[in-house]
């Protein structure tokens, strides 16, 4: 049997409505996810009360493996950096 494939990472993007820093941080993470060929999911944290509690003061927030990793400005060679490191 061959070894298994370790799994690409889950990228989120911790966002609300109204909020221009998280127009340009979905700009830079559909392009650095895109370079990598990966996926990625918004989240309006509005919806959901918990990431609202925690992150209500830091929106934007770039989240890997469920880990927040940047927020406000989203570095995009910070994130490039992180993202290599978890690919298979």
């Amino acid at each position: 049997m061959p070894p298994a494939t370790p799994e690409p990472p889950v990228i989120e993007l911790l966002t609300r409505p109204g909020c221009h820093l998280c127009d340009a941080a979905r700009h830079t993470v559909a392009q650095v996810c895109a370079e990598f060929g990966v996926p990625y999911t918004e989240l309006n944290i509005e919806l959901y009360p918990q990431l609202l509690q925690r992150h209500a003061t830091e929106i934007p927030v770039l989240r890997i493996d469920g880990q927040a990793k940047d927020f406000w400005r989203i570095n995009p060679k910070r994130m490039r950096k992180l993202i290599a490191a978890r690919m298979p």
